[in-house]
């Protein structure tokens, strides 16, 4: 079986596409992770826990999200060294990587833990679901030092080259957490810790999956004393990782300006909003996906001085991105109230509420959702350049579009007003980002006509 793979040769379209299929299917799976938890909480425990389930998704996203992005940058070091063929390099950005997510494991934690409550307040979560919102998170914050591993795991794997066991990793635990789902939750009465349980259960065994198969690449092989730290190596991956940790962070934050915005429109509107962003988030995965490729193939294609390569990418990712937006946009508008129905039972008239709600979320969605994954591959092709301060700067530009428009238009449109920041936020990074490159294409051209 491939366990790495050279993203420096071949057909630009083709190797994006052949790296990202694996990880789209993959994602997938992972996204059923909470997809499974929102319709068997929805369906089991009603409408008030699919709203106490949506109440705390930004809060999720704070510290997972964070985790993501920091693994996600320690990834472009080993992407570079591995394009370079520099395989001691590879070797040096890969242990500092471990030495800093075990480090920001233990960390993230107790800080999590600690502030699960005080920020729940602050959201203004209505009281009838905050017990419940807080017995979910609990269990999913104990389990971050699994999340961790896992995507550091699975970013050294994007890193070389290999999609394909994230994908095999991310299949298994996804039908695991099904199972332990329908089991704790059913089976056994747990309710929402239940379904918490066995998301952490399931991420368990997409670790221990893809630990094995980075057990078997030659490159990896480590001797006691290549497992030292070196200070050099570990201050590039925090100059990497960090800023890509605090992007998503940013994002959070903004999400959660959002979401007390949300918090105070009543637990219907918050239920059908969070059946909304489930299908939201389901139909984004592709983007991620051309982003991991992206930022991989980049990498690569700068450690080997093949700029012209990188450009040739980048239109290539866009090309199939704006398909693809399209045919989700396409699937939202027609089907997205029957999908939504999935995650919603009880009372008729709520039930009609909630997803009338939802839908009108998905309309916005839909209108412009080639912005959104245009913001991803242009985003990762930044990232994967080595720069990491810029697309985190990009998240602020989205903060401050979200959070003006979530709390200034509800004032002058109403409720649904709190949609349209999400279409703002994106526009607003897809400018500064593209903006970037074009001047640093510019510039790479101006050396090779040299």
């Amino acid at each position: 079986m491939q366990t790495t793979r050279d993203m420096t040769v071949g057909s630009p379209g083709r190797l994006m596409l052949g790296f990202a299929v694996p990880l789209l299917i993959g994602n997938v799976f992972q996204q059923l992770y909470t997809f499974a938890d929102t319709i068997i909480v929805g369906q089991a425990l009603g409408v008030k826990a699919l709203a106490a389930v949506g109440a705390v998704e930004w809060m999720i996203f704070l510290l997972f999200g964070f985790i993501q992005g920091l693994t996600q940058g320690f990834s472009v070091a080993i992407a570079q060294r591995f394009g370079a063929a520099d395989y001691k390099g590879v070797k040096k950005a890969v242990i500092s990587a471990v030495y800093l997510s075990a480090a920001g494991a233990v960390l993230f934690t107790l800080a999590g833990l600690a502030l699960i409550y005080p920020v729940l307040r602050l959201l203004h979560t209505p009281d009838e679901i905050i017990g419940l919102s807080h017995g979910y998170l609990r269990i999913l914050y104990a389990g971050l030092p699994i999340t961790m591993a896992y995507n550091l795991f699975s970013a050294i794997l994007r890193a070389l080259g290999n999609s394909r066991t994230p994908l095999r990793a991310m299949t298994a635990a996804s039908l695991c957490n099904i199972v332990l789902d329908i089991l704790f939750v059913f089976g056994f009465g747990w309710g929402m810790e239940g379904a918490a349980l066995g998301t952490v259960l399931a991420q368990l065994l997409a670790t221990v999956l893809c630990f094995v198969q980075l057990h078997k690449i030659e490159i990896l092989r480590f001797t006691g004393e290549e497992c030292r730290m070196e200070m050099p190596m570990l201050l590039e991956q925090c100059r990497l990782g960090i800023p890509m940790g605090l992007q998503n962070m940013i994002t959070a934050v903004g999400g959660m300006v959002v979401q007390s915005v949300i918090n105070g429109f009543g637990v219907l509107f918050i239920a059908g909003y969070t059946a909304a962003n489930k299908l939201y988030g389901l139909l984004e995965i592709a983007a991620s996906s051309y982003g991991y490729g992206m930022s991989t193939y980049t990498g690569q294609n700068l450690g080997a001085g093949l700029y012209d390569r990188i450009r040739k990418g980048l239109r290539a990712a866009s090309a199939i991105g704006i398909v693809t937006a399209l045919l989700m946009s396409t699937i939202m508008l027609v089907l997205g109230k029957k999908i939504l129905r999935l995650f919603l039972a009880g009372d008729v008239a709520d039930v009609n509420a909630a997803i009338g709600t939802g839908y009108h979320f998905l309309i916005v969605l839909a209108c412009f959702f080639p912005l959104l994954y245009l913001l991803y591959i242009t985003r990762a092709c930044v990232q994967g350049m080595g720069n990491s301060i810029l697309p985190m700067f990009s998240s602020g530009v989205q903060l401050v579009m979200r959070c003006g428009c979530a709390l200034t238009l509800p004032l002058f449109i109403g409720e649904s007003g709190v949609f349209y920041g999400e279409v703002l936020a994106w526009i607003g990074a897809d400018i500064m980002l593209g903006w970037w490159i074009k001047v640093r294409f510019s510039q790479w051209k101006g050396r090779e006509e040299k």
